[in-house]
C-alpha cells in the first residue's frame, strides 16, 4: 500500500498572528481496530498551506486490503505545549481498496478531532 501526503490548504490559524502553524502529518494504518502502523511527516514551519510530498509504503498482504483503513491526522507542532490535532481524515475499509494498482489523487476535508 503506497500512501502520499501531498498538501494542506487553509489549516486553522492557531494563535492570533496567524501564522504559527507548524503542521505535520501523522499517518496510522489500521487492520480492523488495531494500529499496525505508524509514520509521520516533516513538520513544516509557520504555514496554513503546507505542502508535504511525501510517500509512505506500508507492506500488506493483499488479502488483508479489505479491512485496512488509513488515518491521517494533521497535527500543530509546538515546543512548549501538547501538540494539539487540527484535523482528522479517515479512509475507509472501502476507499484503500477501489482502484487496486492506480494512483489516485483527491483532496479531502478534515473533520475535527
Amino acid at each position: 500500500l503506497s500512501v502520499v501526503v501531498l498538501k494542506a490548504r487553509h489549516l486553522p490559524k492557531m494563535d492570533i498572528t496567524g501564522l504559527s502553524a507548524n503542521p505535520y502529518v501523522k499517518v496510522n494504518v489500521f487492520y480492523g481496530r488495531k494500529r499496525i502502523a505508524k509514520k509521520k511527516t516533516h513538520v513544516k514551519k509557520c504555514t496554513l498551506n503546507p505542502v508535504f510530498n511525501e510517500s509512505f509504503i506500508y507492506d500488506i498482504p493483499p488479502e488483508l486490503l479489505p479491512e485496512i483503513s488509513v488515518e491521517f491526522l494533521v497535527v500543530d507542532f509546538d515546543r512548549t505545549t501538547k501538540n494539539e490535532v487540527l484535523g482528522r481524515l479517515l479512509l475507509g475499509l472501502h476507499s484503500v481498496c477501489e482502484n487496486p494498482r492506480r494512483q489516485i489523487s483527491k483532496w479531502h476535508n478534515l473533520s475535527e478531532y
